[in-house]
């Protein structure tokens, strides 16, 4: 049966979710940055890891036994383990403003993270104090409603196999009113094009020529396929919805998203990659058939992934000691 047709939101960003909002940060001269999603209130969130080589903070409170089942917020950085430490930033100003779990009269801020590899991207990683924390700060007290693709935030110094990688971000209205959106850092060591043509791998799923609307490759062949060489990897994203989802529902809704890395990067989950998915559910618009409109849900956060993706990469824009081109650069 064809289900009825989906469109994108009037942003066509994760934040055309009600109560969500994104903030970015970057330092040019590191060539790196973190992206922070944030909500007005704290928000049901899950994660699924299928990359061999993840970096995460508090990723295994997620799960869906455990105590805390909300976030307050969820921090994608790059600068690999050092990286981890925006999340620090997150919480204290989280905790600063009143937000966080209640403990006994105290707050903690629940601030699950992941990070990307992008240290040897050219940029002066030659730094005395980490600065990864005041980044994270910046971009959470930067969170709004519109925010930049591209070469910002997470995607600030991201690569893939030829190409910069960048932030993307895309929505889609399903028939049953509920909305989802994804958000991602996009840093492959797959390509995220077909062989050396401006085609996306994505663009069987692209609306309304938001990556340039060239349609699909004539004939691609995924093998064989192009990767970067070096581990300057991983793919982080967030998949996030209006509907009142469980935490083990978020879970399904996660794993279903990243069918669409495996749409858009070729190849994906690698073992040198840590390709995960957070997911996020504020709980706005309930459920009429769990059973039918989790399955869609899932459908329709591989399709946001796989086109958000693609937008990463066509955003982005040229910086001075670039390993690589930009897609603009190179074919627009």
């Amino acid at each position: 049966m064809k289900h009825p047709t989906m469109k994108p939101g009037p942003r066509n960003l994760i934040t055309d979710i009600p109560g969500l909002r994104v903030g970015n940060a970057e330092d040019a001269r590191v060539k790196t940055g973190v992206t922070v999603l944030t909500a007005d209130a704290p928000f049901t969130a899950a994660v699924h890891v299928m990359g061999g080589a993840p970096g995460t903070r508090e990723t295994d409170l997620l799960a869906p036994d455990r105590l805390v089942q909300q976030a307050d917020a969820l921090v994608l950085s790059g600068g690999s383990a050092l990286g981890l430490a925006a999340a620090s930033g997150v919480a204290d100003a989280l905790r600063a403003a009143g937000r966080g779990f209640a403990v006994g009269g105290q707050r903690v801020p629940i601030v699950p993270a992941a990070i990307l590899f992008d240290l040897l991207n050219g940029g002066d990683k030659d730094w005395r104090e980490n600065p990864y924390p005041a980044l994270g700060t910046s971009a959470l007290h930067g969170a709004a409603t519109d925010f930049t693709l591209g070469s910002a935030g997470a995607g600030c110094g991201a690569t893939t196999a030829g190409l910069k990688g960048g932030l993307g971000s895309a929505s889609l209205v399903l028939p049953s009113g509920h909305t989802v959106g994804a958000l991602v850092a996009v840093n492959a060591v797959g390509s995220t094009t077909v062989d050396d043509t401006p085609h996306f791998w994505a663009a069987l799923f692209e609306l309304d020529a938001e990556f340039g609307g060239r349609g699909a490759a004539a004939h691609p062949d995924p093998l064989p396929f192009a990767t970067k060489g070096d581990a300057q990897n991983t793919t982080i994203a967030i998949i996030a919805t209006d509907a009142a989802l469980d935490q083990a529902q978020a879970t399904r809704m996660a794993t279903a998203a990243h069918d669409g890395l495996a749409r858009a990067i070729v190849p994906s989950h690698t073992p040198m990659d840590g390709d995960l998915v957070f997911a996020a559910a504020t709980g706005a618009r309930p459920l009429t058939d769990p059973g039918a409109d989790t399955l869609v849900l899932g459908h329709a956060a591989a399709l946001c992934l796989a086109r958000a993706v693609a937008r990463g990469v066509y955003l982005a824009s040229p910086a001075p000691g670039d390993p690589f081109p930009c897609w603009q650069a190179r074919f627009g």
